[in-house]
């Protein structure tokens, strides 16, 4: 079984006049896409991901897509910040890791033509400056109906 699914990401309240982005490709070869400058407002973040695996033998579906970055059951989403999104006046350079653990079939089955899987995370860090390296808590993904 082969399909698509969108998800969301919405950056609680960010680091003021930073720019933030979705990675997409990896390694030396991604572009980031999105770029939004934080005010005082959340930022979100679409994309798509391709979903694979056999239900009967995989315990969790195959995610995979320009987005995802990882390998085996570390997959994840980087979300670029500062310098990394090709901001050339912060002093920030920082990347944020989404964790695409614990979506599950069930998730997939739930999703209906206007339907997403969304999660919320920090925009800012405990130093002040923008959340960075892998969310902790992550409080998971949700299906939010349009």
């Amino acid at each position: 079984m082969e399909s698509e699914i969108t998800l969301q990401i919405i950056l609680i309240k960010p680091t003021p006049a930073v720019v933030f982005g979705l990675q997409k490709g990896s390694g030396n070869n991604y572009e980031t896409v999105q770029k939004q400058i934080s005010t005082s407002n959340d930022l979100t973040f679409a994309f798509t991901l391709e979903v694979k695996g056999d239900r009967k033998k995989d315990k969790f579906p195959k995610l995979s897509g320009s987005f995802v970055q990882g390998s085996g059951d570390n997959k994840f989403v980087y979300i670029d910040i500062g310098t990394y999104a090709g901001q050339s006046d912060t002093t920030w350079s920082r990347r944020l890791k989404i964790p695409l653990a614990g979506i599950t079939w069930t998730d997939i089955d739930s999703l209906s033509g206007k339907s997403m899987l969304q999660t919320s995370v920090p925009g800012t860090g405990r130093d002040g400056g923008p959340n960075c390296a892998t969310v902790k808590p992550f409080a998971g993904w949700h299906i939010k109906h349009l």
